[in-house]
């Protein structure tokens, strides 16, 4: 018996973005392209190309480099917007433009001012647009989790008359109980019938969303909207992860359906957008969460010996997790064994970039004795997503402090020129950051800042994460740096955030009032 594909909507790009702290520069966003297209993503929703022009270049790039999933551009029911989607995602292999409008009472009365007429003329006239652009388009009816069902079943005709072929059911607000969310998608799916594909997307508000996700499902939605490590707005969206390894794992019960995603890029996938965001899963995550394949009560430890299914219902390897995090390479490993390493842990890197990894990877050999694949992927990725370079760190020294007066001096590469500074802050790493604005001539104000060890041990890479405002009119930066020592991991990461701001300066613009109202 032939199963049936369920599409995978990944949507971390633009709604995953939206989750505070989690914005990304060009270069990362293409990274994380990739890297969906390699785990088998069918749609990529790459973001909102009327957001900002620096969205709109992510969108475009990232058309330009994928070429086996579908991109998509969210677009509001707007001719602007449905033409920047259009013009961002022209150049891609297979395209989408992705439309909304809000369907429930509350949000066409005091979000929109609009009658139900005229929500229904306005969403008809972004699809037409939007063909005009692209045979693919999706419709989606923001809130119908409190819509009408009468009214979404109208708007529906409309629309797919207009020539939407899927019709997008978001629960917005995270409200729906499963079953509520199962008899909408059975009405809906059943009222349909084959004129479109009925998608969801479940926000998690309640801890709802794969659960929901389930539901839809079995009841007829053959697209699932999600994203990686449940990110996004508020308490998040469905889990892809969660998602694909149910429908993997309990086969029994979706026995009519599966998947096209690689499941052992999974945790790969993982990790690096956990190392762009800085977000890190929370340890009890389920499927990728640190301690989702760690057994420390004394009857499991005995149970796992014995057989490793009495407490594993699936294996870390089939997620892409090596669990004893395999010592690979050393001091005196060459080029090309160190390109077959990352190869094998997932990354495939342009010349220039590997070149750069290999030399930080030999420089970090000399002062590590046990270099692991967790250190590899976190040198690897900060690499990678280092974009445009205005900045970089050539030397710190900092002086005692034994006076009180924490102090930095810093050496910082300009195109051709070095610059040198010193100067003083209320700590270190206030001096630091102190000491580098005074040499770019931007100051940034410092949001939030974290440090973690990549592995363990006293010599463990340190990975810092910051979070830095240079605009009160735009919005703050993530800048990430690695280094043995933490100080120095410190100053790469504000100077990588500062290279960020500006490889967007004059792009970044204040992004619409309702730009986040997402489905």
């Amino acid at each position: 018996m032939s199963k049936e594909i369920i599409k995978i909507f990944d949507t971390t790009l633009r709604d995953g973005e939206q989750s505070p702290g989690a914005s990304m520069n060009t270069e990362e966003k293409i990274q994380i392209a990739i890297q969906l297209e390699k785990l088998g993503v069918d749609i990529i929703e790459a973001g909102f190309a009327a957001a900002s022009p620096g969205d709109f270049d992510a969108i475009e790039k990232i058309a330009q480099r994928v070429t086996k999933s579908t991109v998509c551009s969210l677009a509001r029911a707007t001719d602007a917007d449905v033409k920047a989607a259009g013009e961002a995602i022209a150049r891609a292999n297979m395209k989408r433009i992705h439309t909304f409008i809000a369907t429930s009472k509350i949000h066409m009365e005091h979000k929109l001012k609009m009658t139900p007429d005229e929500v229904i003329k306005r969403a008809v006239r972004a699809v037409s647009y939007a063909r005009e652009f692209v045979e693919d388009v999706e419709f989606s009816c923001e809130d119908a989790g409190r819509s009408d069902i009468g009214f979404m079943k109208e708007i529906t005709d409309a629309v797919i008359e207009a020539g939407a072929s899927t019709i997008n059911l978001p629960d917005t607000v995270g409200f729906r109980l499963p079953f509520e969310i199962g008899e909408m998608v059975k009405i809906m799916s059943q009222y349909t019938k084959d004129r479109a594909i009925i998608s969801v997307h479940n926000h998690n508000d309640l801890g709802l969303g794969v659960a929901n996700s389930f539901e839809a499902v079995i009841n007829g939605a053959r697209q699932v909207e999600c994203t990686i490590n449940g990110l996004g707005e508020r308490a998040g969206n469905a889990a892809l992860e969660e998602i694909v390894m149910a429908l993997k794992v309990r086969g029994d019960v979706f026995s009519k359906y599966k998947t096209n995603i690689n499941t052992k890029e999974i945790y790969p996938s993982s990790r690096l957008i956990a190392n762009i965001t800085g977000i890190e899963p929370q340890p009890n995550k389920a499927i990728v969460g640190k301690n989702a394949f760690a057994h420390e009560s004394g009857i499991h430890q005995d149970g796992m010996l014995k057989n490793r299914e009495t407490y594993e219902i699936m294996s870390p390897e089939s997620i892409g997790l090596v669990k004893n995090n395999t010592l690979v390479l050393g001091k005196h490993s060459g080029r090309a064994a160190f390109k077959d390493k990352l190869a094998k842990l997932g990354f495939t890197l342009e010349k220039e970039a590997l070149n750069a990894s290999f030399e930080r990877f030999k420089i970090l050999a000399d002062r590590k004795k046990d270099i692991y694949d967790d250190d590899l992927r976190a040198l690897v990725t900060n690499e990678m997503t280092k974009g445009v370079q205005v900045y970089e760190l050539i030397s710190l020294q900092l002086m005692d402090c034994s006076n009180g007066v924490p102090s930095a001096a810093v050496k910082i590469r300009k195109e051709n020129e070095e610059l040198m500074e010193a100067g003083i802050g209320e700590g270190t790493i206030d001096a630091i950051f102190k000491t580098i604005d005074r040499i770019s001539g931007f100051e940034g104000t410092l949001k939030s800042y974290k440090v973690k060890s990549v592995t363990e041990g006293k010599d463990a890479l340190a990975s810092v994460t910051v979070k830095v405002s240079f605009s009160e009119e735009e919005p703050a930066i993530i800048g990430h740096g690695v280094h043995i020592d933490t100080m120095l991991a410190s100053a790469r990461a504000y100077i990588g955030a500062l290279n960020s701001y500006l490889s967007m300066a004059g792009k970044l613009k204040k992004r619409y009032s309702d730009t986040n109202s997402t489905v």
